[in-house]
């Protein structure tokens, strides 16, 4: 018979698990603590969108549109692409779900993002994003708020040290316009030294000759007019309200004035979270304002902002989270009293407190792997169980401290049970105790 060759996973795609997937967690459970103090309600929309969502939000010029979209026709010849970002889905679902009566509306989501492009440490094909929206907020409060709340994640995770926030403004309309008609005038006097890909941009997004990092390029872009010089009085004091209330809040900031985004939609604020410990790609979290994406899909002029982080590069950036131990431990050291443990498992984790079993194996053996299993306490199960009339007694051991600390203990259920609360830092009293303990007499 011929041998069954087993599929490889797909290339660019990954298979989460142990330290990887806990560090994923931990993205995760900061980024929900964090969307709750900052009083951000949750979104989910679907992970394929028609083909058109992206081409008009993300330009149909762009890199990501022509060369990194994962679309394909459906059956009824509808042309779907799978989500590459998170903002135009939730925009789109905004205007046809009619959101706007919920304005404004600040949202999170996270879940899978794909882009075809080449995989490389810490970026892939399908990849993971965390993310969060204010709509229809056009106050320089709204930006404020989005930029404390991703500094606030960072250091919930415990990474913000050497990470940079780089800020910039991209005007209003009318400065965009005039910064945008500055750089084209210098760039084309300089047409002849460009790069390929800065000819290409000169034609279709004039703003990314900005971002180069062909060297042929650098002292053009770097001599380039800074926008500054176009700012309307009214961008020049949204701007300031920003810094001023980033200052306010104790958030550190720094002014890049080459930080751009090539879309016309993009208004105001622009700003990255940078690190130099990721290599070239340094961007852990970035993000703007697009007050004019909304009208690009077709519904009425909405102000918004929004950012997004790569779960993946943001669990990089953490320190190895710790095997989640439980808290108890039981061990069945005769199987006929398997039912009993069983009764006592399902209760403890009904009462908050994180348990597993051993019931397989050598008394031996079974030790020795509820000693692996590194929890606070056990509670070990044997056949000299001493009935009192009320319930069977148990033996609580120390796991933590080689099991012999202070000795072992011949206690009711009740007590022991008042002795694992106490153990885990979860003050109860005695009558709790003892309520629990009836509960799980032993017939």
């Amino acid at each position: 018979m011929a041998r069954i060759e087993t599929p490889r996973r797909v290339r660019g795609t990954q298979d989460i698990f142990g330290d990887e997937q806990r560090r994923f967690a931990r993205v995760v459970a900061a980024f929900e603590h964090v969307r709750r103090l900052y009083c951000f309600q949750q979104v989910q929309v679907p992970v394929f969108e028609a083909t058109n969502v992206f081409a008009r939000s993300m330009g149909e010029t762009s890199d990501v549109v022509s060369k990194e979209m994962y679309t394909f026709p459906d059956r009824g010849d509808e042309l779907l692409t799978l989500r590459p970002e998170f903002t135009a889905g939730i925009c789109r679902a905004y205007i046809t779900e009619g959101w706007q009566q919920y304005a404004p509306l600040k949202l999170t989501t996270h879940g899978p993002l794909f882009r075809y492009e080449r995989p490389q440490k810490g970026r892939y094909r399908q990849f993971h994003q965390i993310d969060a929206e204010i709509i229809g907020a056009a106050e320089p409060q709204a930006d404020v708020e989005l930029l404390t709340m991703a500094d606030q994640l960072l250091k919930e995770l415990g990474i913000a040290e050497g990470v940079t926030l780089q800020l910039n403004t991209l005007g209003d309309a009318e400065t965009r316009e005039a910064w945008r008609a500055a750089l084209v005038a210098h760039f084309e006097a300089h047409r002849g030294e460009l790069s390929e890909d800065s000819l290409t941009r000169l034609e279709k997004n004039p703003m990314r000759i900005l971002d180069s990092k062909d060297p042929r390029d650098r002292p053009i872009a770097d001599s380039a007019p800074d926008i500054d010089a176009y700012l309307t009085d009214e961008a020049r004091a949204f701007f300031e309200a920003v810094a001023s209330g980033l200052d306010a809040a104790g958030v550190a900031w720094t002014r890049n004035a080459r930080l751009v985004r090539g879309l016309d939609y993009y208004r105001h604020t622009a700003f990255e979270f940078v690190t130099d410990r990721l290599g070239a790609q340094g961007t852990v979290l970035a993000g703007g304002r697009y007050d004019g994406l909304i009208g690009n899909l077709g519904g009425p002029d909405t102000p918004g902002v929004g950012w997004a982080a790569g779960i993946e590069r943001l669990g990089m950036l953490l320190e190895a989270p710790e095997f989640e131990a439980p808290s108890v431990v039981i061990v069945v050291e005769d199987d006929d009293l398997l039912t009993q443990g069983q009764r006592i498992l399902a209760e403890l984790r009904r009462r908050g407190l994180a348990t597993e079993i051993v019931a397989s194996g050598s008394v031996k053996k079974r030790f020795d792997k509820a000693i692996k299993l590194n929890a606070t306490a056990a509670l070990a199960i044997n056949a000299n169980l001493i009935e009192d009339g009320e319930c069977a007694k148990l033996r609580l051991r120390n796991t933590r401290s080689g099991w012999v600390l202070g000795g072992e203990q011949q206690l009711a259920i009740a007590e022991a049970i008042f002795e694992l609360f106490d153990v885990n830092g979860q003050k109860q009293d005695l009558a709790y105790g003892r309520e629990i303990g009836l509960r799980l007499k032993i017939a």
